[in-house]
This record gives C-alpha cells, structure tokens and sequence, in this order.
C-alpha cells in the first residue's frame, strides 16, 4: 500500500468530483505561479494559460497505443534527467505500471467519469508514496509549456512531470537534477553512476577483454530489467548543452534501449569493419527526439563535404543510423540483425564510440525480493537512522579521512553465512529538493565495510581491515556490489566531514538472511535485576593465525581442520580448511571477561561426515599487554591434558584494561 502524499485520498475526491460534475482543481498545487515557481516564472513568457487536456485537443488519452520512449519529449524546463528516466520507464510495461497504478481506470473513456484527478506513485525513501494531481497544465500559444508527447492526445508524461514537480515542491525544482534520483524514485531500485571515462575502469584503453565484460554484463543487467541511461559531462554551467564535435550535447541525458552482438559475417558491415566477427552496438535515445549524431560516417556538414575526421576498428569507428553506409544494409537484413528503432530519437552507435564520447552512465538494478519468484531472490534489510550531533552521544564523526571521530557514526553487523556471498549496498539521504526554501543542499556521503571478529555485538572503537569502501559523492544514493567472503562485517555509512546532519536509508540486499543488527552499545552491562551479577573488567582479543604440522588421524579420509575458541565459557567456531595440515584461519574472536586468571581454550578439530575428531589443543594466558604472538604445542584433553600432541597452533593475544579499546 501506498502512503497518501498531504493525506489526499484519490478514491474519494474522484467520487466526490464524478457527483459534483466538477473537474477537481488542487488547493496544495495551486495553477498558478507557485506551483511553476518564482525564478523559473520570471524566465518563461507572462500570458501562461492552465489548460485541462480536453481544452488543449478534442480527445485526450492517458496513452495512445500504449508507452512509448518518444512520449515524453522535454519542454521550457531543464528536466533532460527526468525525461530520459521517463523515456526508459516506458518500456518496461510491469514498471511504469507501478508507477501509473490501474491506469485504464484513469484513462478518459466513456466508460471512465470525468472528474480531473489523476494519481501516481514514487518510491521515496523506503516507501512508496502516491501523489494525486489534477489535470491543469501550463500551456503557452495553446501548447504544452513542459513536457509533451509527439502526439497531441497523450498526456502521461506531462501529468507524470506534474506529480513529480508536486512531490518535490514546485516544476523549478526540476531544473537540473541527477538521473540516477529519478530512475530510484520510479522504481525502487538500487541506481549506480559508472564513471565511463575513469582511468580506473580503463574502458577508453586498447583492452578489448575488459570492454567486452562490461558490455556483456551491461546486456545482463537489461535482461534483468535494469533502467540505464548516459550523459556526456559538463565540467561548468557554460559548458551545458553546448554540443560535442559530433553532435552530442553536454549536461544531456539520453536513454540506453538495447545492447546488439552483431554477426559481421555475410554483411556489408564486414568490409567496413575488417577483422572483427562481430560488432558491438548499443541503442540510444534523445529525449529531445532528435537524431543528432554526426560524424565521418554520417551525414554531410554545411558545406557539403564529408567530415575529416580519422577512425579505425581500434580507436573510433562511428557508424550512423543515418550514414550512406548504413543504407547499404537492407531493411529486412537490419530486421534480421535486430537492427531497428522504436522511435525516430533512437540510434545506434558501435560500443567503442559510446565508451569514449560519454563520460557517465547510471545502471538502476530492479532488485527481485519476492519469494515467489523464478528469477534470483535476494534478502533486503532497510535501515532508517540519522548523522546528528548531540550533547548526550556524537554520532555524525565524518569519512575515514577524520579517524578521531570516524567511529562515532551509526555502526550496522552483518553476517554472510555463506563460503562467499554477493551483496548489494545502498545508501540514500533523505531528499532536500522539497525544501528548497531551506537552501539546504545534498551532502557527499559514502559508506565503509570493515572484517571484525566473529562474535563482535558491540560497537567498534578501533578501525580494523577494511575490505572495502563505497565512492565518495555528492548524491542522493550511493550504490556498492562486491563479494564478501563468509565471516561478520561492521558497515559505517558516514557523510564526508564530521558533524553534518542528515537523515539516511540504508538497504542491504544479500542472498541468504545477513542477521543484520545496529551496534549501540559499547560493552556488555549487566540487567538491572541482575543485582549480584558482576561487571566484565578486561578485554581480551584473540585471533588464531593457523596451525602446522598436524596429523591426520583419519586412515581412510583427508583432514579439514578448524579451531575453536573458548573463553569462560563462550565459544567462536573458524571456517574448515579442506585437506589442509597446516590451515590459515586468521579466526577473529573478542571476549569481555569477569575472571582473567582463567586461560582461554584453542581447540582444534578434524570435521567428519559422521562425528569429529579431536586433534590437539593448547591453553594460553591473557595478561594485561599490547599484541603478542604465541606459539603453543598441542596437547590432549581432559585426563590426557598432558600428552603431547603433533602441531603447533598460533595465536595472536591482546589484552586491555579499558573495555572501550578495541
């Protein structure tokens, strides 16, 4: 169920209205100049006329033969984000229909009582909201102000825009925006930004593998129903729109629509493209609906002459959809080849080309949580919480780059229970757009994910290895997939300067159940009715590095050793180690104790099908000290606690007074 954006109840102000014979007209979205907003009203012309679709065209629709990439065309507003997203929302039927909710009920039809109330739904930090608007649009000269279909009946897109202005405040807070923002609100998906230019992701170098991995999974990621979408940077406010040597415009969102693996054999693509068996091409759209493409095999310039510049099959071959050497291949060979366009603002663009003209992408993953489902399940947890600073607890330390407060953030375990597991993070601020009034701004937040012992519950006090860390941006989601192997994890989602308030959502998706707990406390307290029950007064922290010179007990089978540790009466358990007689654990255990002059316990084991067997252990004492390797012989147990065993295990021990060191 949706939640009521200002508490407007769709179902009873269209009956209302359907009695009344009146369309509706929104009190909190008023067709005035508030609702455009004050700066953007001063730069668009003074005679603007709110006008309901009927009173535009004599037969308005929601949809003319159903959604379509080219029915949202950008207007007077600087949205090209939001349109783009819009573009590809509209071909994925089961998305925008979350989105557009019982839309055939909504549709105008003879069927269907008119009374000017149309609703949608937006996911907005963790839930999904439904925004009704009426049906009064800016108009200027009779034609839509903003966005707009290629045909004059269809006007989703334009109602669309409008909720979506409505959600956020006023139409100027659409002005420029993020698209990954607009793909996440629409979907609920996790959204992530690709730096395509980045020498880190080495996509424009000569390694063929590498650009031939990501284009594969990028075919993946579609298959799987994923929304992607491109942009070429602007690097300054003068820079945007100004277009590219080949016609690509800067600031400017264009939809991905289909990736294609060409065969070259048998066409005549493959005397153009000499030495490749197959051709890469990805499919864009221009929300503008436009083909604006250019280049050496394209169109001629002004002054009739083809274009000079250079190309090769190795750095930049541009194919056009509009080239002579496009319209060499026959329609039913494209056809064939798969080769087609939905719409005139789509083209197509060889897989290299689009690697070194744009410089960012957004990939927004439909995560699949539905238990009955064929397709891959995931496990989500949502994390609500907030960076604040207060008088009674600091929990806004900043990035790692401030370790003296770091570790005052919000602080989340989890655990993967697998031998090695996907994960999906993502982190999202709360949206500031709405209250523009605030003048506040999106902080840059980012997020680290560090390996802690195997029975941490309390909250870290001392920055242990880090596996890995999200990007640092200033954006409203900042998204991680990585493998993990099995163990427990702390991640600290942190803005990037300490003391910056802001709420956020956390959302972890794995593939089993991650036992995900917030870390609030510092050590372990006894319960208030626990009166005689006596306080922990040492930290002890115990890692077991490994063991050699084991030996295997079994006749018939292979050893596959692990160890465990026992401390007053509280055990941790390591991984096994597969047929392995000198096994690195590197096993991670910490324990808050009330009687130190007992010893801790390392035992290790053989694991068997049938029952385990024994193969050594070793005592070690914990006195108060900084780190200390240990390398203990093994011995029986119980009454044979003196018999020297084969092997030695080692251990690492420290020990502390204060129980918030560690």
């Amino acid at each position: 169920m949706a939640e009521r954006f200002n508490d407007q109840n769709y179902s009873k102000l269209r009956k209302h209205h359907q009695d009344l014979g009146l369309p509706w007209s929104d009190p909190i979205f008023p067709a005035n100049e508030s609702s455009i907003g004050l700066e953007k009203a001063k730069e668009l012309p003074r005679n603007i006329e709110w006008k309901r679709p009927h009173e535009i065209t004599k037969q308005p629709s929601l949809f003319v033969d159903g959604a379509s990439g080219h029915d949202a065309t950008q207007g007077r507003l600087g949205n090209c984000w939001f349109v783009a997203a819009c573009s590809v929302l509209a071909g994925k039927k089961p998305l925008w229909e979350r989105v557009i909710p019982d839309w055939k009920d909504q549709e105008w039809s003879e069927d269907n009582e008119y009374s000017g109330i149309f609703r949608f739904q937006f996911w907005r930090f963790g839930k999904w909201v439904e925004v009704c608007v009426d049906d009064q649009l800016p108009t200027y000269n009779g034609e839509l102000l903003f966005s707009h279909s290629k045909d004059n009946n269809e006007f989703w897109g334009a109602l669309l825009e409008k909720a979506y202005a409505k959600l956020h405040g006023t139409y100027e807070v659409l002005d420029g925006g993020n698209l990954s923002d607009a793909l996440v609100d629409f979907t609920s998906g996790v959204s992530e930004v690709i730096e395509i230019d980045s020498e880190v992701n080495g996509y424009r170098t000569d390694d063929f593998e590498k650009k031939k991995c990501f284009f594969k999974s990028l075919i993946t990621e579609m298959e799987d129903h994923a929304l992607m979408c491109c942009a070429v940077k602007a690097t300054s406010s003068a820079e945007m729109e100004q277009r590219t040597d080949l016609g690509l415009v800067k600031g400017h969102a264009y939809g991905i629509t289909a990736l294609k693996k060409v065969p070259l054999g048998g066409t005549n693509l493959s005397n153009l493209f000499k030495g490749r068996e197959k051709l890469y091409l990805i499919r864009l759209q221009n929300p503008w609906g436009q083909k604006e493409w250019t280049g050496p095999f394209g169109d001629k310039d002004a002054g009739g002459a083809h274009s000079d510049y250079l190309y090769s099959c190795y750095s930049l071959i541009r194919l056009l959809s509009r080239s002579p050497e496009w319209s060499n291949i026959s329609e039913k060979e494209r056809e064939k080849l798969g080769l087609t366009f939905d719409d005139d603002g789509e083209f197509w663009m060889p897989f290299d080309d689009f690697l070194h003209q744009f410089t960012d992408m957004s990939i927004c993953r439909v995560i699949n949580t539905s238990v009955f489902s064929f397709s891959k399940t995931w496990c989500e947890e949502q994390l609500f919480d907030s960076w604040k600073k207060s008088d009674i607890e600091d929990r806004a330390g900043g990035c790692l780059n401030h370790p003296e407060t770091f570790l005052n953030n919000p602080q989340y375990r989890f655990d993967i229970s697998k031998e090695e597991d996907e994960i999906i993070v993502q982190l999202s601020q709360e949206d500031c757009r709405d209250k523009l009034v605030e003048k506040r701004k999106l902080l840059v937040i980012g997020f680290h994910i560090m390996k802690v012992e195997e029975n941490r519950k309390y909250r870290v006090h001392k920055t242990q290895e880090g596996i890995c860390n999200s990007d640092y941006i200033l954006s409203k989601h900042i998204f991680l997939k990585t493998t993990l192997k099995k163990g427990r994890y702390v991640i600290i989602p942190t803005t990037l300067n300490p003391g910056e308030s802001r709420n956020f959502l956390l959302r972890i998706f794995t593939d089993s159940d991650a036992n995900v707990q917030k870390l609030e406390k510092h050590f372990p307290v006894p319960a208030w009715w626990k009166c005689c029950a006596s306080p922990p007064t040492l930290l002890t922290k115990v890692t077991v590095k490994g063991a050699s010179g084991l030996q295997n007990s079994d006749t018939f089978s292979q050893s596959d050793p692990y160890c465990i540790v026992n401390c007053e009466g509280k055990k941790v358990r390591s991984l096994v180690r597969t047929d392995d007689l000198s096994p690195e654990w590197n096993c991670k255990a910490i324990f808050f104790r009330k009687n130190p002059e007992k010893p801790i316990k390392i035992q290790i084991w053989n694991h068997n099908l049938v029952m385990d067997s024994f193969m050594g252990q070793a005592l070690a004492l914990a006195p108060n000290s900084e780190p200390s390797t240990l390398v203990l012989n093994l011995t029986g147990k119980g009454s044979k606690n003196s018999e020297i065993l084969p092997g030695h295990v080692t251990v690492e021990v420290e020990t502390y007074d204060d129980l918030k060191t560690l």
